[in-house]
């Protein structure tokens, strides 16, 4: 009876047409699928499977012997990692190498990385360390693609303008790249899809800031050490609407890294880089150091009533010290149901404004220096 199931249930399976095993790959694993393909219709199947979002990492001869086999077999991947491979290996060069870097592994053997244009599908890219010399436009040419990694690939050449084409782009991630280059603006094209955007450490990468302001829905921005210039003053209301988290280089005016939500709120706590140029330390004297707040380089949203805005203070003594409020909102009508509300914050708001009046932003270290001097001189005329 047992020979007799496995006959009917072997039956079953070659009347499988290769469109119904292919639904059934769809539900393996990438390494199950081709173990799987006993016969021409599941060798079929497995050309037409979608195959599952899974980790296929390409670290080793072995591993990159293996996708070989599956660009033909199994083209449908959608996830894909091609790192380091061991020894002396390396892919083939891209357009333009580096001839130093060319010379030094004209020895190493050779593999073509090419045939990852086989995989149409492909839906997540990470490229980390690869053994790439030169610009490959293959790797930007995926019309599915949602999140590419590329990172630490010191001789590989790209610009930001070959993402151009991938429109369903969700996530950039490139940190350490020393070849990237571009302009920030080139990513306006992927303005409608990009999700989470990182570039660290790639040090030819420039633009304002103010580029990416308008972008719907990017929650993370993150442009350290690279050459992005801008101001954050710049910032509307508007602007980033749906941020929730930004890293800036030191060419930002004011430094920040922040903590956004989708309508700024009360409550977050951001505060100035010690990165910035910006920054300073305050001296100590014993004479005013429990008079003098220190530097004003925390950041709060403040609110009056339904009135909004933002502005720099420090501590002293434990009290909040504010520098002037940058207010977002108009001030409210003196026939509006808020006004009563909105006039006694305020002035809650306005006691916390007195060493820095004046000042809409922290002063610099020699204002800040006049300030403390000017309150010594008070405090010692005081006491004679």
């Amino acid at each position: 009876m047992n020979m007799m199931h496995l006959a009917d249930e072997a039956a079953a399976a070659e009347a499988l047409s290769a469109d119904e095993v292919a639904i059934i790959f769809s539900f393996l694993h990438h390494q199950d699928i081709m173990r799987a393909r006993v016969c021409k219709t599941w060798r079929d199947a497995a050309k037409k499977t979608l195959v599952p979002l899974c980790e296929f990492r390409v670290d080793s001869v072995r591993a990159y012997n293996a996708m070989r086999a599956m660009s033909t077999a199994l083209s449908n991947l959608q996830q894909l990692s091609i790192s380091y491979i061991n020894g002396r290996h390396k892919y083939s060069y891209g357009e333009d190498p580096d001839e130093v870097q060319a010379r030094r592994t004209a020895n190493f053997i050779t593999h073509d990385i090419n045939i990852i244009s086989n995989f149409t599908k492909l839906r997540v890219l990470h490229i980390e360390d690869a053994p790439l010399n030169g610009s490959y436009p293959v790797l930007f040419s995926f019309p599915l693609l949602e999140k590419l990694i590329i990172s630490d690939c010191i001789h590989l050449k790209f610009e930001l303008d070959m993402l151009q084409g991938l429109t369903l782009l969700k996530e950039l991630d490139c940190s350490q790249n020393f070849r990237l280059t571009g302009n920030l603006s080139s990513l306006r094209a992927l303005k409608d899809s990009l999700e989470k955007v990182r570039i660290d450490g790639c040090f030819e990468i420039f633009g304002n800031l103010m580029d990416l302001a308008d972008f719907p829905r990017l929650k993370k921005l993150d442009l350290n050490s690279t050459k992005v210039t801008g101001d954050i003053r710049d910032i509307g209301r508007k602007d980033f609407p749906a941020l929730e988290s930004l890293a800036l280089p030191r060419t930002v005016m004011a430094v920040l890294v922040m903590s956004f939500s989708a309508s700024l709120s009360v409550g977050f706590y951001w505060r100035l880089s010690v990165d910035s140029p910006d920054w300073y330390g305050g001296e100590i004297d014993p004479w005013v150091d429990d008079y003098t707040p220190k530097p004003p380089f925390n950041l709060q949203i403040v609110q009056a009533g339904s009135r909004r805005g933002w502005s720099w203070y420090s501590f002293r003594a434990g009290a909040v010290c504010s520098c002037e409020i940058n207010w977002l909102d108009p001030e409210p009508s003196s026939e509006s149901s808020d006004y009563e509300a909105y006039i006694k914050e305020l002035q809650r708001i306005e006691q916390r404004i007195d060493f820095y009046r004046g000042y809409h932003e922290p002063p610099n270290e020699q204002q800040y220096r006049r300030l403390r001097d000017g309150l010594k001189q008070r405090l010692m005329e005081s006491l004679s």
